[in-house]
């Protein structure tokens, strides 16, 4: 039973972990947008102004 709980509250704790560094990484981006776009949830390049190279080949960020 214990092993049950252990295993329970750890990944209870990787999901927070999760969403602390997602936080983490919404809020730097804000605070430093002088770095570009960044990636975006939707898949998407989010970053072709800045010359990631995702503009050529079979990806396209228009699509």
């Amino acid at each position: 039973m214990s092993l049950y709980l252990t295993a329970i509250g750890l990944i209870f704790a990787l999901m927070l972990a999760g969403i602390g560094v997602d936080r983490l990484y919404r809020a730097f981006a804000a605070r430093n947008p002088r770095l570009g776009p960044f990636r975006k949830k939707d898949g998407g390049c989010g970053s072709c102004s800045g010359g990631s190279g995702c503009s050529g080949g079979d990806k396209s960020c228009d699509a």
